[in-house]
């Protein structure tokens, strides 16, 4: 394993009694559901990061971007090591566009109480210390 430890910005964006989920394809993670985030730039702070990932990766508008939890992933077969950091935002209106088509196959709005499965390794941890609410 890399002795590197990489920091990851996940953004939980709900919408009623739904949360988007996207479904990763391509590193490591494929075939999994993932809310939309990504690595945190050199000089970038959290929120800053959280609104630029989700507008890279979806197209949408976010505001009022609110620290969460935190968790420690280890992706054994990629040989990856990552704290991500979970943060709420506020959804702003409009549906997500597939602007990443090479690392998201589709946006979905997925209801809280039936999510899609496998969920990427990062929510899942996240889930196990948390309840999604609306």
């Amino acid at each position: 394993m890399s002795n590197t430890v990489r920091v990851g910005v996940a953004v939980i964006i709900m919408r009623q009694n739904t949360i988007l989920l996207g479904e990763r394809i391509g590193a490591h993670g494929a075939n999994t559901w993932a809310t939309p985030g990504g690595h945190l730039e050199f000089g970038e702070s959290v929120e800053q990061c959280a609104i630029r990932e989700v507008c890279e990766e979806t197209g949408l508008n976010v505001s009022k971007v609110t620290k969460l939890d935190f968790t420690n992933d280890i992706f054994s077969a990629e040989n990856k090591h990552y704290i991500t950091l979970y943060v709420k935002a506020d959804y702003e209106g409009g549906e997500p566009v597939l602007n990443e088509p090479n690392k998201c196959i589709q946006w979905r709005w997925c209801d809280i109480n039936n999510l899609p499965s496998p969920l990427f390794t990062s929510l899942k941890n996240y889930l196990t210390t948390t309840t999604l609410t609306a």
